[in-house]
């Protein structure tokens, strides 16, 4: 197999620290953010983030099947640039994730009905799903790092749609809420 050489050396113990810590200072920016509100006025709609952070989502959707072909085709080189760039799409988002709930106003989706349920139960797992699979992405890319591509498969079929789900459902729920923004 023509399979990428390892890039970092195994330390599981620091590895999971950095994991885990990583993960929880991530769940505790967001949750910190939701509480906050800069009334800050910065001269444009800070929305833009939010359409910034549906664009990613996208981004990384369409990545993230990329990187399931390249697999399947035993392009591993190609794998692996994808889906390293589909972390760095993340951090991203992140960034904008949080520049967009510091500077924006929580904005109330109006429908009602089936759409609104059908909205909610999206929005909900959606949170819940990106929210518990951060450190799991994290041991998934750490496994190919280390070159323990058999661990790595084995997770990575679980890790994997999880994470598709949350990048699809980030854009579906920016399509739905984004008539709403004032």
């Amino acid at each position: 197999m023509n399979y990428p050489s390892a890039f970092l050396n195994k330390n599981d113990k620091k590895a999971n620290i950095l994991i885990l810590s990583v993960s929880a200072l991530v769940f505790i920016l967001v949750i910190i953010i939701h509480e906050l509100n800069l009334k800050i006025e910065v001269g444009f709609n800070p929305h833009i983030f939010a359409e910034l952070n549906a664009i990613i989502n996208c981004t990384v959707s369409i990545l993230l099947i990329l990187g399931l072909v390249f697999v399947k085709l035993k392009k591993y080189m190609m794998h692996k640039r994808v889906m390293n760039l589909s972390i760095l799409l993340s951090v991203l988002f992140l960034l904008s994730y949080v520049a967009h709930h510091l500077l924006a106003d929580s904005t109330e989706f109006k429908s009602e009905g089936n759409i609104k349920i059908i909205y909610y139960f999206i929005l909900v797992t959606h949170i819940f799903l990106a929210g518990l699979s951060l450190p799991f992405i994290l041991f998934t890319a750490y496994r190919a790092s280390i070159a323990e591509f058999k661990a790595h498969k084995k997770i990575a079929r679980y890790v994997y749609p999880v994470w598709l789900y949350v990048a699809i459902t980030g854009v579906v729920v920016y399509l739905l809420i984004s008539p709403y923004y004032t």
